[in-house]
């Protein structure tokens, strides 16, 4: 929440305001003495159980990062306020402070707000093993690694940062047979928590085709569609680039499981998308039972693509480019998957609630390239169930706030005949694969979330290539 402008607070009716000024700009000699403005209202300290917040006076945030196992739903905290300031809500009643709490100084004629955010340590900040990052779910107390394509799992050395004043066993930096899952115990002052860890490598005898506009994977000139190719490259064993040039003179698809067409550069779709042959190629190597993962701008195609009926391509598509771009400080980015918990896609993404992922961290750098389907204004569809009902597809996903899938389709599923491959759609911007520099050259931090956004990927992989059961068993 944003810092209010400083405001002079008037006890007179408006019209008896309107009259004041008038009467103010026409004689200096009026006495405004009663009007208390010259007085300070910024919060000077702000403690919780004894931990001084961090105090940002120009956003009005108090930021606390509390160790882990901290109670925060009941305290009455330390506030020094400024002279003859009082604040409200009273900071004699406890409160709850899991969710946001916002607090308004008033001194004199002058008030202004702040808002309280305490973040509480999880037991395990971060798993990895050579370098590959771990998906935390701390609601299940489960941690899932996709490693590259013929790693070992017999003979592993975990690197794991806990919260201080725990331990773990197996400790960082033991050798570990992770062929079968392997259950870590963290020891608290008072209690124990176990995590099961599940390592895995890529399912063989999937062959995936990365299909690109430019001629070879070395020339790929989009930064967000080249770090998705090379982490494709260096995470399956089985893959092949293809570039629309080879498709339309008639490369042959049938020897591909998946094709993946990640297209970010523009929003509107390049000429040779629409190629016939490219097009005809594309629906026979669905026919023949291939699946398809279209993501970002390439979600536009499945329109061409006969996927959905005419004019049911997503029907919101926006975004940044060049030196375009913004910062969101005070929000992570996610999505909601309420009602398909249990879908493959979901499996292993670290959640901050039952049903809800992040996928781009707050303070990270973003151009917001979104090609989704917007449902409540737009497109007749009314809600999830009237776009299913035109569209036949599966609304899997939407933005983070949407409990029931009735405000965007983020993530679509379309199953085909008997005989046809399914197609997986992803179109919400926080699917980011590189955090481009802002218009002065600066470097964005590093996003967090992004193993969230290689593990979704990995599932949309082996779910389009192998199906739900052979998915479960890789897990």
């Amino acid at each position: 929440m944003r810092i209010l402008d400083l405001k002079v607070v008037f006890k007179l009716p408006a019209i008896l305001i309107g009259i004041s000024i008038m009467m103010f700009s026409c004689d200096d000699s009026i006495d405004d003495s009663g009007f208390i403005l010259d007085v300070p209202v910024n919060i000077e300290s702000f403690s919780l159980h004894g931990e001084e917040g961090q105090i940002d006076q120009a956003s009005g945030e108090i930021t606390f990062i509390m160790p882990y196992n901290t109670n925060i739903t009941g305290i009455v905290p330390t506030v020094e306020l400024p002279g003859s300031a009082t604040l409200t809500p009273s900071v004699d009643v406890p409160r709850d402070f899991t969710q946001e709490v916002t607090y308004t100084v008033v001194n004199g004629n002058l008030y202004k707000n702040y808002v309280v955010k305490v973040e509480v340590l999880k037991p395990i900040l971060n798993f990895s093993i050579n370098g590959v990052a771990g998906a935390i779910n701390h609601t299940n107390r489960t941690i899932n690694l996709l490693m590259p394509e013929g790693t070992n799992l017999s003979n592993l050395q975990p690197e794991i940062e806990i919260s201080d004043g725990l331990t773990i066993s197996p400790s960082s930096g033991t050798s570990i047979d992770f062929s079968e899952p392997v259950i870590f115990t963290i020891n608290a002052n008072d209690h124990t928590l176990e995590y099961t860890v599940n390592v895995t490598t890529p399912a063989t005898g999937v062959k995936i085709g990365y299909l690109g506009v430019a001629s070879n994977r070395s020339s790929i000139s989009d930064p967000d569609e080249k770090a998705a190719a090379d982490w494709l490259f260096s995470t399956f064993g089985e893959v092949e680039y293809i570039s629309f040039e080879d498709v339309a003179t008639g490369t042959n698809l049938s020897n591909f499981a998946v094709i993946w067409w990640h297209f970010d550069e523009a929003q509107d779709l390049p000429e040779i998308a629409y190629n016939p042959e490219v097009l005809n190629s594309l629906k026979n190597f669905r026919n023949e039972g291939g699946g398809l993962l279209l993501t970002t701008f390439a979600a536009l195609l499945v329109d061409e693509l006969g996927i959905v009926p005419a004019g049911h391509q997503p029907n919101n598509v926006f975004g940044d480019f060049g030196t375009g771009g913004f910062v969101d400080e005070n929000n992570n980015w996610g999505i909601s998957f309420r009602g398909h918990e249990e879908h493959p896609l979901f499996v292993g993404l670290e959640t901050f609630e039952n049903g809800k992922a992040n996928f781009l961290e707050k303070g990270t750098f973003r151009q917001n390239h979104t090609a989704w389907w917007f449902l409540p204004e737009w497109g007749n569809y009314g809600n999830g169930e009237g776009w299913r009902n035109q569209t036949g597809g599966i609304n899997l996903a939407s933005e983070s706030w949407d409990d029931n899938l009735d405000g965007r389709v983020a993530i679509a599923e379309f199953n085909g005949t008997e005989a046809q491959g399914n197609v997986i759609v992803i179109g919400f911007g926080a699917y980011d694969w590189y955090n481009e520099t802002d218009a002065d050259g600066n470097e964005s931090q590093a996003n967090a979330f992004l193993p969230n956004i290689k593990r979704l990927t990995e599932n949309a992989i082996y779910y389009l290539g192998g199906g739900e059961e052979e998915l479960g068993e890789e897990e």
